[in-house]
């Protein structure tokens, strides 16, 4: 192998190792008061309704049901925090799913609020997870997410979900399609990761991203 596929390799294996270990939910906040110190380097995902985040959330930190720890009436439109490591090395931050099917305009407004004052303001945050639907490709609604990330010059990865679902062809045209597109936008990594949580697909790659992003 090259210096670089053994760096890789070597990061996704203690990747793989850290996240063996504890992983536990920290907190949710509804406010930014109720934020948890900026004490540790943070990476968050971000998708819309549906796209798969909590089953990602699970395949990355190899749990079945931590993102469902958090997941209780009340919760939905809240930042979750889950800390990594003992003594802690960083924090994953699950962000409320956007594009809500008729979600009442307050629910929506509260949501750009707490999602856009913690994207501008949060000095911990080393990188968000855009996740987006392998089946659709990206959406008015991800444009939007995009743009809001360029304007708070918050560095992220895009992620596609659910791989599995759908045929090499219509993949590979999707794949294209998303990397024409992140091209466009100031933050966006310039990779885009594909994935499936259901069968493992691009895990040990995408946790060796998130490892290298926290100690960026």
């Amino acid at each position: 192998m090259s210096d670089e596929e053994n760096a890789r390799a070597e990061l996704e294996a203690r990747a793989e190792k850290l996240f063996s270990g504890p992983v536990t939910f920290l907190k949710s906040a509804p406010a930014l008061k109720f934020l948890p110190d900026a004490d540790a380097p943070e990476v968050a995902l971000c998708g819309r309704s549906n796209v798969g985040k909590s089953s990602l959330l699970n395949a990355i930190t190899g749990r079945k049901s931590i993102a469902r720890t958090s997941v209780t009436p009340g919760r939905t439109q809240e930042l979750n925090f889950f800390d990594v490591g003992e003594p802690l090395r960083f924090r994953l931050v699950d962000m409320p799913g956007y594009g809500f099917a008729k979600a009442p305009i307050k629910t929506v407004d509260n949501w750009r609020r707490l999602v856009r004052d913690f994207l501008r303001g949060r000095a911990a945050l080393k990188r968000t997870l855009l996740l987006i639907d392998a089946r659709h490709g990206i959406k008015p609604v991800d444009a939007e997410m995009m743009a809001m990330l360029d304007e708070a010059a918050v560095g992220y990865r895009v992620v596609l979900t659910k791989a599995d679902k759908v045929k090499a062809s219509e993949l590979a045209s999707v794949l294209d399609s998303t990397q024409a597109e992140a091209r466009k936008h100031v933050a966006a990594h310039p990779t885009v990761h594909v994935t499936s949580a259901e069968k493992g697909m691009g895990i040990a790659q995408l946790r060796g991203a998130v490892l290298e992003d926290a100690e960026g």
